[in-house]
């Protein structure tokens, strides 16, 4: 639904700048524009520069640490705003990761509640003006997502060793069968860590895509510009819903695929 609005969006403004633009020029909207990488030292972009992903990335880890350690360090028997939302959010983590997972998955609590602040403050971030939203760039995800992929098949091995294979032969099916489902469960597998980098990233990404051509649309209407800006700010709400839906899927997901190293069984 997300790429089916954006491309709508996208044509409404072709359209518009036909229309309204004076002598009929297209509107001059680049909505990817905001998401390319840019060096913050001046130089070109290389493995050691320091970039507007690396600034962003760094915040994200800073806006984690000051909610979940200085936010809670007092321990307050009546907590504060930053105690309540660090509490709050520590249990409902904790909870996902019980039901999900199992008791067996508990230890893996730490890891699962880093990935989730971390996403979820990256995605924060990204909704400020002016800002960079890292979670866009597949290169972040994918990284995030390869390694749930190694933790969550080392795990597999290491609790199971050769029976973790049970998890790609489906038992309950015909004999005849087995094969073929082994090799479709085998592919499904390794599958997994691009569908979960691509999830988060093309979602957020096109969110603000479509932000940004609907602010290039007011712009060019003139005296009807309230138009698109009403359309901006239902956007906007639907954007902060979607910053933390999107962690809490990533999140959700790496619980189940855990839940399936820890007891990989059909």
């Amino acid at each position: 639904m997300g790429k089916l609005f954006f491309y709508v969006a996208l044509a409404l403004v072709v359209v518009s700048g036909v229309l309204f633009a004076p002598e009929h020029a297209a509107l001059a909207i680049h909505p990817m524009d905001q998401f390319n990488v840019a060096s913050l030292t001046g130089g070109a972009v290389g493995t050691f520069a320091i970039t507007n992903v690396t600034l962003w990335l760094a915040l994200a880890v800073a806006c984690v640490f000051l909610l979940m350690v200085v936010g809670s360090s007092r321990r307050a028997i009546v907590p504060g705003r930053a105690q309540s939302v660090a509490e709050l959010t520590y249990g409902f983590i904790y909870k996902m990761v019980e039901d999900v997972a199992g008791k067996d998955g508990v230890k893996f609590f730490p890891y699962i509640m880093t990935l989730f602040m971390f996403i979820l403050m990256a995605n924060f971030l990204g909704l400020i003006p002016m800002s960079f939203t890292t979670t866009s760039h597949i290169a972040v995800t994918a990284i995030l997502a390869g390694l749930v992929f190694l933790t969550v098949t080392i795990v597999g091995f290491v609790k199971n060793g050769a029976g973790f294979l049970g998890l790609f032969w489906v038992s309950s099916a015909p004999l005849a069968l087995r094969p073929i489902l082994a090799i479709i469960e085998l592919i499904s597998y390794f599958v997994r860590p691009v569908s979960h980098s691509i999830r988060l990233a093309g979602n957020v990404m096109a969110g603000h895509a479509v932000l940004k051509v609907f602010a290039g649309f007011a712009g060019a209407l003139g005296l009807f510009s309230f138009l698109p800006i009403f359309a901006i700010t239902a956007v906007y709400a639907l954007e902060v819903l979607v910053a933390f839906i999107q962690a809490y899927v990533f999140t959700i997901l790496t619980c189940v695929y855990l839940k399936d190293a820890l007891h990989p069984s059909h």
